[in-house]
């Protein structure tokens, strides 16, 4: 996104600079035919640019002020022509009058229907990128002063409806197209710094940018560490284009750096940010620091910070392209230090109610995958949480708890039963919907249960193999004649001065099946 409209603001601005220099330098020479011109400003643009230049009909007034009007100008990366032309312009209108020709200032430089096309960078090596940027920087390769196109100052530049296309690397994908309904450019000269304005169009997601800034002085050695600095806001990007997810997003920030390496922080607003699996929106914040490389459009997120509802949390990471495969490739670092299990809960699940609260600490590495599939089939997770003071929403299943807690504990079984909140802790791997648990344990006064096991995201079914650590004996949990016949097998179930029951648990989230694992028993 930033990459697009500044790369293209100074790819205008240099081209519509040499141009006018090449109406000056003609204008005191008379008389001149338009061939002559036509033919001085293709010699110009090949030599300053390095291109190979195609040009259609000039035509110029020169009085009483100077107006030029040049037809289909197309520039091309000399000797490619297996990409598309990296400059096209329907029209190039140039209006100057008498004095500031002699000042060497242009009134207002108008190019319609402009199109650019990046093509893929040609990913060249270390050693001559180091080489290039010696060159660019070291006493051969100074801009000289005197160069007329230097000294020309074009007052404005305006190129409404222009289009901005970033040719894929791969084959077959889809090319990134921006559309800039405003441009203006303000002082635009290759020595000093420029003013710009544009209002664009983002393709993914859809949504609307408004983003102002200076840019330059145009390093022509170098053109990549061209300096930029900007503010940007970014309106009703519509996230329902990723699949899985939905929300209307707003965003704010600057930007500072050079074409190649942008360094974006911001801020970003989604009142109604949604996973579609559970039907639960919640206001959802960020801030971040990224840094954009403008010949990939990768992006090195430094730090995001994000809250929604009582949970915040911080992440760390990259959205990077992926050879072969259309979409980018995001891989986060997430660390939650306090947060709400409910809250992430009316994320994940489709009930009103979250199944339960608690306290909530979660470290992850998340992966999201390019492809046409749903956020909860291609999200990929991999860390490991604790949970303190959880307590289950559903009075039936705290009530079981209570129970269990009561009996576990070796307690008077006609004494009140108590309230009790549960820990939970174990680690976690999250792929194509299937969240898998791994030394998950739960924990409350007199018992620990310990299982292993898988829940289904889609399907929300349930399975499950542990065991359940407690401290009565199994003839204690209950009374009368079962407490006698069950004394029996006490010792079966006695270990290092604990009770050990091996349990699975099946069924659905909503309606659970405990039992004991019979083959475990023996």
């Amino acid at each position: 996104m930033a990459f697009g409209r500044k790369r293209l603001i100074v790819l205008l601005s240099a081209v519509t600079a040499i141009i006018v220099i090449g109406l000056v330098t003609l204008v005191a020479r008379v008389p001149f035919s338009s061939d002559t011109l036509r033919k001085r400003i293709i010699a110009t643009l090949s030599d300053r640019l390095d291109a190979e230049v195609e040009l259609g009909s000039v035509t110029l007034r020169a009085l009483p002020s100077l107006h030029a009007e040049l037809q289909h100008l197309v520039v091309r990366h000399k000797g490619r022509r297996d990409v598309p032309p990296l400059i096209s312009v329907r029209t190039v209108l140039v209006d100057a009058n008498l004095l500031g020709l002699w000042r060497k200032h242009v009134s207002h430089v108008d190019l319609e229907g402009l199109e650019i096309k990046i093509p893929p960078s040609d990913h060249r090596d270390d050693a001559e990128d180091h080489e290039d940027r010696t060159k660019a920087t070291s006493g051969a390769h100074e801009p000289d002063e005197t160069d007329p196109v230097r000294q020309v100052v074009i007052d404005e530049v305006v190129a409404d409806e222009a289009t901005l296309t970033i040719v894929p690397r791969t084959e077959g994908k889809n090319p990134k197209v921006w559309y800039m309904h405003e441009l203006h450019v303000r002082s635009v000269s290759a020595h000093t710094t420029m003013p710009f304005r544009t209002y664009l169009t983002n393709a993914v997601p859809p949504g609307q940018i408004d983003t102002s800034g200076t840019f330059g002085p145009w390093r022509r050695e170098d053109p990549g560490r061209t300096p930029l600095v900007g503010d940007f806001t970014f309106a009703d990007a519509d996230l329902s284009v990723f699949k899985g997810i939905s929300g209307i997003l707003s965003a704010r920030g600057s930007y500072a750096g050079s074409l190649n390496h942008i360094n974006v922080s911001g801020e970003t607003e989604t009142p109604d940010f949604m996973v579609n699996i559970s039907g639960h929106t919640v206001p959802l914040s960020t801030k971040y620091r990224a840094l954009v490389d403008g010949t990939n459009g990768d992006t090195t997120l430094d730090e995001i910070d994000a809250k929604f509802l009582q949970t915040s949390l911080v992440a760390k990471g990259g959205v990077y392209d992926v050879k072969g495969v259309h979409g980018r490739l995001v891989t986060l670092d997430v660390d939650i230090t306090s947060g709400r299990l409910e809250d992430v809960m009316r994320l994940a699940v489709k009930s009103s109610r979250p199944p339960m609260t608690g306290a909530l600490r979660l470290k992850t590495k998340l992966d999201l995958p390019p492809g046409d599939v749903e956020v909860v089939d291609k999200l990929k997770l991999d860390g490991a949480f604790v949970i303190q003071s959880g307590q289950f929403t559903d009075p039936n299943v705290q009530k079981q708890i209570n129970e269990l807690s009561h009996r576990a504990s070796a307690r008077d079984l006609n004494a009140a039963r108590q309230k009790v909140a549960s820990d939970f802790s174990g680690s976690f791997r999250l792929n194509n919907g299937m969240l898998s648990l791994r030394r998950l344990t739960f924990d409350v006064p007199g018992a620990v249960i310990e299982l292993n096991g898988q829940y289904s995201l889609r399907h929300e079914t349930i399975d499950f193999a542990g065991s359940l650590y407690m401290e009565a004996k199994v003839s204690e949990v209950t009374s009368g004649w079962k407490s006698l016949l069950l004394k029996a097998v006490d010792p079966l179930f006695r270990k290092k001065g604990k009770t050990v029951i091996p349990l699975k648990i099946q069924g659905t989230r909503g309606s659970p099946k405990f039992g004991l694992d019979k083959g475990r028993v023996f």
